[in-house]
């Protein structure tokens, strides 16, 4: 029912994220991050997120992102209806597809990045996002805005799509958490609210929210 990916940028230490699917509320189901564990796609046919949110944890902890999934989905008898990746603070990945997957259904993962879909078109929406995500962009938004539009262009989600979501956590910009919950034309509609929350006056405003580079930042009264 999903396509979803996960990538670190190694230069900057950011993180992003982005999933579209045929159903409701994409972002709010699959995708959660956190600068200092990582980030975390949990999705299928009966979606947890417990291991969405156990797996964050562990990666906090320390817990490299292979082995936190592999910990999480074990424990699980119902995992073969579940699908789940991560990728942790060093960029290192993890991923599982259950048995009971939904076909078409499987991942992909490479050292700062995976992706990972299920109920896809065929095995070429993976392929497709793969290859979009080793371009060039001028950010890492647009960046993952186009490795959504790769996946539907050869089919993406065999249902078409309902929702899309864009999720970008960097050290010195408040997170960028954007969702699109229903749509007839989710990829575009999440496009448009990406170039309004790179503008003014809401792109201005985030200069005083704290990061993790300034966890005290705020515009502070004019003493004068």
């Amino acid at each position: 029912m999903t396509f979803s990916i996960l990538m670190y940028d190694r230069e900057t230490g950011s993180f992003a994220a982005a999933a579209a699917t045929g159903s409701l509320c994409v972002g709010g189901w699959v995708l959660r991050g956190d600068i200092e564990s990582g980030l975390v796609a949990s999705q299928g046919t009966a979606p947890s997120t417990f291991w969405r949110d156990d797996v964050l944890r562990r990666m906090y902890s320390g817990d490299r992102a292979e082995a936190a999934v592999a910990q999480v989905t074990d424990a699980d008898p119902g995992r073969g209806h579940r699908q789940l990746l991560a990728i942790d603070r060093c960029g290192g990945t993890g991923g599982f597809t259950g048995m009971q997957s939904v076909n078409y259904a499987g991942h992909m993962t490479d050292r700062d990045l995976a992706i990972a879909g299920n109920m896809l078109a065929g095995p070429q929406v993976l392929t497709a996002m793969h290859e979009a995500a080793q371009g060039e962009y001028a950010t890492l938004s647009d960046r993952m805005l186009a490795v959504l539009d790769a996946a539907a262009t050869v089919g993406g989600d065999a249902r078409g799509l309902q929702s899309a979501a864009l999720l970008v956590l960097a050290p010195e910009r408040p997170p960028l958490d954007l969702r699109i919950d229903y749509s007839d034309d989710p990829l575009p509609a999440l496009r448009t609210l990406c170039l309004r929350a790179h503008r003014s006056p809401y792109y201005d405003w985030l200069t005083e929210v704290p990061v993790l580079k300034d966890r005290y930042r705020a515009v502070l009264p004019d003493a004068s």
